[in-house]
């Protein structure tokens, strides 16, 4: 029996000051969590449309897709794998606002990322995969 792959994007969001945007998880996996805004890629939709997408229904921002990050797996619903490719994004317009799976959305700094992880509040991985691809120091 094959896994079932389910393929996802993200957004790596920096605002001025250097603080990441975060959203917090509303539906499983990870519900209750902060993360990295993304999600499921609908069927004929370009990685570019769907950090598109997403951003804007998770945060109420406009952005553009810039360059890939990176990819990570993790552990998705009834033994799925869920294939996440991890984009950069630039602002272009909005407000931010929590909508659709965000329970909350906010900038945090480098330093309040750490904390939260420590605290047990981010998704697993999260610190990890940031700092490998040179987003965090």
């Amino acid at each position: 029996m094959s896994v079932q792959r389910v393929q996802c994007v993200g957004a790596v969001i920096k605002d001025a000051a250097g603080r990441l945007l975060l959203i917090k998880r509303r539906n499983e996996p990870g519900a209750g969590l902060w993360s990295l805004p993304g999600g499921r890629i609908e069927p004929a939709e370009t990685d570019e449309q769907a950090v598109v997408r997403e951003i804007m229904e998770e945060t109420g921002l406009s952005v553009t897709a810039g360059p890939l990050l990176g990819a990570v797996e993790r552990p998705g619903r009834d033994g799925a794998v869920v294939d996440i490719r991890d984009y950069v994004a630039f602002v272009t317009g909005g407000a931010l606002a929590a909508g659709d799976d965000a329970a909350d959305a906010r900038w945090v700094t480098p330093q309040e990322m750490r904390r939260m992880d420590l605290a047990g509040r981010l998704t697993g991985g999260l610190i990890a995969a940031l700092t490998s691809w040179g987003v965090l120091a």
